[in-house]
C-alpha cells in the first residue's frame, strides 16, 4: 500500500538534494586523476572505497542534516542511521568508484529521499559531464531542467541496453550469464557502464532503451527508481514484482521493452530460484 504523503515541501526537498550532490560532485571533481594508491582501500574482496567517496558522504549526511537534522539515513559508506525516522535519505555519494580511480569518465552522486516505501525525490549528478538527473513524484523527471522521458523503441532487435556484472554476489553469475545471453541474442547491442545509478538515468532520459542488474542496494536505486517511474517508465523485480529494493535485483525500461525483457528473465530466474 502506497503511504499518503505528509504536506511537506518537495521542491525545497529537492534543491537541498541538488546543492548536496553539487557540494559532493565538487569533491569528487578536486580529486579526479588524482589519487594516491593509500587513499584506495579495500572494503572486500573486488570492493574498493577512496577517501574521496567518503568525504564526499561526510559533506552530503553534514549539509542535509543542517536542514533536516530529524531525518534518517542510509549511506553507502557509513550505513543505515540509529534514528527512526519515516523520512530515509538514500546516499550513494561516488557511484562507479572503479571508474573513478581508474579516470575513467562515467561515475554519478545519487541522492534519493524515501518516506516509508515510497521515493519523493531523487537527484543523480554527473559532474563531469556537468548533467544533473532530477524528479519529484508526480511531477515529472528533468535533465539540467529540461522534462526527459524514457525511449519510445518497441522493438527488441533496435534495443540498446545497459547491464551491470554481479561483482559483489558471484553466486548471481550463472543466472545473471543466462539472462545476457538470451538478451544479447535479441537486441542491438548492451553495454556496461558502470555506474548503476547512471544507467537508471539514461534509462529515464531514453539514451538506453532497458536496463537490467543483480545485487544492487538502495543507494544505487533510489534516486533512479523515481527518475524511471517520473519520465513513463516501468522499473519491477526480475519476476515483474515490487521486491528490487530488498533483494537488489531489478529490470527498468519503457512499457513495451520492460514487458518484453521480463518475458525472457523471468524464466531464468525462476529456475534457478528452484
Amino acid at each position: 500500500m502506497t503511504p499518503e504523503i505528509p504536506a511537506i515541501d518537495l521542491a525545497g526537498l529537492l534543491d537541498h538534494s541538488v546543492q548536496a550532490a553539487k557540494i559532493a560532485g565538487d569533491i569528487l571533481m578536486d580529486n579526479f586523476g588524482k589519487l594516491r594508491p593509500d587513499e584506495i582501500k579495500n572494503k572486500t574482496a573486488f570492493d574498493f572505497v577512496t577517501e574521496t567517496d567518503t568525504a564526499s558522504e561526510r559533506a552530503i549526511i553534514q549539509f542535509l542534516r543542517e536542514h533536516y537534522p530529524d531525518h534518517a539515513v542510509y549511506a553507502e559508506e557509513s550505513g543505515e542511521s540509529d534514528n527512526q525516522s519515516d523520512f530515509q535519505w538514500l546516499i550513494d555519494p561516488l557511484d562507479g568508484t572503479k571508474n573513478y580511480i581508474h579516470s575513467f569518465p562515467l561515475f554519478s552522486v545519487s541522492i534519493g529521499l524515501r518516506y516509508k516505501n515510497k521515493i519523493l525525490t531523487g537527484v543523480v549528478y554527473a559532474p563531469l559531464l556537468h548533467e544533473m538527473f532530477t524528479a519529484i513524484t508526480g511531477q515529472g523527471a528533468f535533465l539540467n531542467d529540461r522534462p526527459i522521458r524514457v525511449s519510445q523503441t518497441k522493438k527488441m532487435t533496435g534495443c540498446f541496453l545497459a547491464t551491470g556484472f554481479p561483482h559483489g554476489a558471484k553466486n548471481y553469475l550463472d543466472v545473471y550469464l543466462q539472462t545476457f545471453r538470451e538478451l544479447f541474442l535479441q537486441v542491438s547491442a548492451v553495454r556496461r557502464a558502470g555506474s548503476a545509478a547512471l544507467d537508471l538515468a539514461y534509462t529515464a532520459c531514453g539514451r538506453f532503451d532497458g536496463f537490467w542488474e543483480f545485487k544492487l542496494n538502495p543507494w544505487d536505486i533510489g534516486a533512479g527508481l523515481l527518475l524511471i517511474q517520473e519520465a513513463g517508465g516501468i522499473i519491477t523485480d526480475p519476476l515483474g514484482g515490487t521486491d528490487f529494493f530488498d533483494s537488489g535485483n531489478l529490470v527498468a525500461g519503457n512499457s513495451v521493452v520492460h514487458k518484453k525483457m521480463i518475458e525472457i528473465i523471468a524464466p531464468i530466474c525462476r529456475e534457478h530460484r528452484n
